[in-house]
């Protein structure tokens, strides 16, 4: 990326800040972030992870798929089923094995084949035998890319749109006593629409990945009640040392019972109440510590956990705007985290290659990942809860291919475009609008309870970006207990409580905001370094390259040691360096790409973190 002095940022005119051309930094653009984009090869040699080279099929992530609503009652569908691709919604003639729930184009599947816009994908499988005996049956699909239908015995029983939430349905009137056969019907455009689809692209390269398709987390069943607990919302109200709590239930009105440590409580159900918490320990990624809650309803009984902590943005003693957890300034330094595995794509191979990467981000001395346009199973969740780990959640980015002014021009000009401009954005068509609320909906309630999430953020890079400030609107009707980053990167609203930038420039500077907001650097660094035997592919892409793991090192502390530092006693509240891992052509990790190298030792990059959060 071309160099460019800190005077120069808030020029109007390319040529002043870069010496280029209006049309020479679109052809700078494409070489940086589009080179040589084509169709995934399946045929590629497979990049294995530790966890994906000693994977059991017949042992496939097992483990429960939804911590903070733990039942008895559990059968783990995971596992091998058949699958088919056919054009249009033909009827499949042959079926072929696939590992659940893994997609088709990830290795660990063992089918290695893309879905195209055109084609639908079948899955098929018979369920357990089990009896209803007075209860009723839950299917669960945890997530599947992008359209699901689903149906039992010839019945539907099931629809979901959007490839990054969770669905459940109950099919007890579908059950049949003398065997039950479970059929899929997935239909995903990735790129080809405008539904949200992260990093995913059909033709791939640069900073866009191989798409990936079809069930992509933990399928599974259970039975419960007649009457029965279906949710739990939990608020922590750390100054009054009270937890707000609604259980939620099949029926309007009825009664629970809830126990905290020895305390037992008598509750309605569908209505928020508070309970005293006076005493417990609260929650930081220094002490994580998490408190177990038991619910019983009837004959449901559901394990819990929740956490006293709060999260804001106030001024400090000096004035300034910072980031504060449980009424103390608390310095973000974060990784940007895209969740993708060479082997399994979207999805670890295992709990434990979950575990390593938020393991391998507080070894190094941070304490906070980016998940970057991607919502992560509910256990990923839980174990940066337990592990102790601040997580910024972006909402996954959607919509058409927006025009390069908007959705890169800022970079290049320094000039932020007003987002209700639907056509530059790519947000023109409508439904394409509302279906990204139904999804913002559905990813805030979904993780509302999870104590490690602390800021929420809509939009990134102008991707699909719109109308930033009623999406912030429709966020603080859903949750008043986060921060939220209205626009990360630019096209800045000038809205919120945060000035958000992405500079990938060695010698980047704190830049205060006019409007006193705190600042936040959300992307900065991308150094580049390939290591032989674990790269994904000969090509590579970044922004500063090193030939060696030492000089990488070296510039780390660098922009670490110096530039970070400085920023910092300047007033910038929060950083988050790119990346965690590298991602197939993305080389600019801190770890390879099969998770089997720390290109910076892990001692090493935590005492540059360790000086950044003592200062």
């Amino acid at each position: 990326m071309p160099d460019a002095k800190k005077e120069d940022r808030s020029g109007k005119a390319v040529e002043k800040i870069f010496g280029m051309g209006e049309t020479d930094w679109l052809e700078a653009l494409k070489d940086q972030y589009h080179p040589e984009m084509s169709a995934p090869d399946m045929s590629r040699p497979v990049m294995w992870t530790p966890w994906g080279e000693k994977l059991d099929p017949e042992n496939v992530l097992e483990e429960y798929p939804r911590p903070q609503m733990v039942r008895d009652s559990y059968i783990n569908l995971n596992g091998y089923w058949e699958c088919a691709f056919t054009d249009g919604e033909k009827q499949p003639e042959k079926w072929q094995r696939i590992l659940v729930p893994f997609s088709p184009e990830a290795p660990l599947s063992g089918v290695k084949r893309v879905l195209k816009p055109s084609e639908t994908l079948w899955y098929r499988r018979s369920l357990p035998d089990i009896e209803p005996e007075g209860q009723r049956i839950l299917l669960h699909f945890m997530a599947v890319d992008q359209e699901a239908e689903v149906l039992l015995n010839g019945r539907a029983v099931g629809h979901h749109r959007g490839g990054y939430t969770p669905f459940e349905m109950d099919v007890t009137d579908a059950w049949n006593r003398s065997g039950n056969e479970l059929l899929v019907k997935v239909k995903d455009d990735t790129d080809a629409s405008w539904h949200s689809r992260g990093k995913q692209k059909l033709e791939c390269g640069g900073v866009y990945y191989t798409p990936q398709s079809g069930i992509w987390q933990t399928v599974w069943m259970e039975q419960v009640p007649e009457n029965y607990i279906t949710g739990l919302h939990m608020t922590p109200l750390y100054d009054e040392k009270k937890l707000e709590l609604t259980v939620m239930s099949s029926v309007p009105v009825g009664t629970c019972s809830v126990k905290i440590k020895e305390k037992v409580l008598e509750l309605e159900t569908n209505r928020p109440q508070r309970i005293d918490v006076t005493g417990m320990k609260e929650w930081t990624p220094e002490n994580p510590c998490l408190h177990e809650l038991i619910v019983t309803f009837g004959a449901d009984h559901v394990k819990s956990y929740f956490a006293l902590r709060k999260t804001e943005v106030r001024e400090d003693q000096d004035g300034v705007r910072k980031l504060f957890l449980n009424n103390r300034p608390y310095f973000h330094t974060g990784l940007l985290d895209q969740g993708y595995y060479p082997d399994g794509l979207y999805t670890a191979p295992s709990d434990e290659a979950m575990i390593f990467d938020i393991q391998a981000a507080k070894d190094m001395g941070f304490n906070m990942l980016r998940k970057h346009v991607k919502v992560e199973p509910l256990r990923w969740y839980y174990h940066c809860d337990r592990l102790g780990i601040l997580v910024w959640q972006d909402m996954v980015s959607g919509g058409r291919w927006g025009e390069p002014e908007a959705v890169y021009g800022p970079m290049f000009t320094g000039n932020h475009l007003k987002d209700d401009q639907y056509g530059l954005f790519g947000r023109q068509d409508a439904e394409s609008r509302e279906e990204y609320y139904r999804e913002l909906e559905e990813v805030v309630a979904l993780l509302y309870n999870s104590p490690s999430v602390v800021m929420w953020v809509p939009f990134n890079e102008g991707w699909g970006q719109f109308d930033a400030a009623k999406a912030v609107e429709k966020i603080r009707q859903l949750d008043t207990t986060r921060t939220i980053d209205h626009a990360s990167g630019w096209n800045d609203q000038k809205i919120g409580d945060f000035k958000s930038s992405h500079d990938y420039r060695k010698d980047f500077c704190m830049e205060k905001d006019d409007l006193g907001r705190a600042v936040i650097l959300t992307e900065f660094g991308g150094l580049t370094c390939q290591i032989k035997d674990h790269t994904f592919d000969g090509k590579v892409f970044g922004y500063t390259a090193y030939e060696t793991t030492e000089e990488l090192q070296k510039g780390m502390e660098e922009i670490f040691g110096e530039r970070l530092l400085t920023a910092k006693r300047e007033g910038l509240a929060a950083s988050v360096y790119t990346q965690l891992t590298d991602v197939e052509l993305e080389l600019n990790g801190l770890i390879t790409y099969d998770r089997k190298l720390f290109k910076v030792p892990a001692e090493r990059m935590a005492a540059l973190n360790g000086k950044l959060k003592e200062q």
